[in-house]
């Protein structure tokens, strides 16, 4: 079983007897369904429905745990103090350093981990990996192995792959991996994200990318034809991640239109848990 520590992930603590109204009137994610041993993606967004800040969060005790990266910590802290207004709860940063992520190198083995001490993240449950999350520092793996776990399964982080306040939680599939509710009424942003869900307008999505040779560096422009369609996020070797125009891409593929990453040959493929397809023409992205 690997374990790899993860030195700029911070957590802050929510609790308080109002702990779960506050969050649940705030964030993307459902935290009235959240399993005892469960972490779940989220997000604070902006009023324009953009993600402002990126976290995993799991129950801790009667309150809630929030990590986040630690560039994001004192902002996010900031930014909830200022919602808290008289509620009663309390905000604070967790003593802990940094977070562990554990997992067996046998996807399918790694189904029957468990880590009475950790919580089962949600998202690489979804691609049929169990993998648990930390608190603190409980492993020296490689940090390049979570990397190509993250990659090969369509999983991103804030700043390799999306820069805040510029991506929808649709652009980095919240909608399909449980850190956006669309049932559980108003939160900061919840009628923009809304409309893109009913009405189906989201078109950037998250690919894994992959070429015969390394990729080149993180930011180079995916283009079809000239014409860009996104850009490389993390890359690790001759595989990688991007938030590509999906509609753009299925076109370019249909019509036998090469994709470049910058000058290299790529292709492009959507993570198989999330049903998603490319469209083409004027179809719909839905499987």
């Amino acid at each position: 079983m690997l374990a790899v520590f993860l030195n700029d992930r911070s957590l802050l603590l929510v609790s308080g007897a109002e702990a779960q109204s506050f969050l649940q009137n705030l964030i993307t994610t459902d935290i009235t369904s959240l399993g005892a041993d469960e972490a779940r993606p989220g997000a604070l967004l902006t009023p324009q429905g953009k993600i402002l800040f990126d976290f995993m969060i799991w129950q801790d005790g009667d309150g809630y745990m929030i990590e986040t990266d630690a560039g994001q910590r004192d902002g996010l802290l900031k930014r909830l103090t200022m919602y808290k207004l008289r509620a009663a709860v309390t905000l604070a940063t967790s003593t802990e350093e940094g977070v562990t992520v554990s997992w067996s190198e046998d996807a399918e083995g790694s189904q029957g981990v468990r880590d009475s001490q950790g919580v089962r993240d949600s998202r690489f449950a979804k691609a049929g990996v169990t993998l648990i999350r930390r608190p603190g520092k409980h492993g020296d793996g490689n940090e390049a192995l979570y990397d190509a776990l993250r990659i090969s399964h369509g999983i991103v982080t804030s700043g390799s792959d999306f820069a805040l306040q510029d991506a929808f939680p649709h652009d980095v599939l919240m909608d399909f991996n449980g850190g956006l509710s669309f049932r559980k009424g108003c939160y900061v942003g919840q009628e923009v994200v809304s409309r893109m869900q009913h009405r189906g307008t989201a078109r950037r999505r998250v690919v894994t990318v992959s070429a015969a040779t390394a990729l080149p560096e993180t930011g180079t422009e995916i283009t079809a034809g000239g014409k860009p369609v996104g850009a490389l996020g993390s890359v690790e070797g001759g595989s990688g991640l991007a938030i590509v125009r999906i509609d753009r891409a299925g076109a370019a593929m249909a019509a036998g239109t090469p994709l470049l990453a910058g000058e290299t040959p790529v292709s492009l493929v959507l993570p198989a848990w999330s049903g998603l397809v490319f469209p083409t023409s004027g179809d719909e992205a839905s499987a």
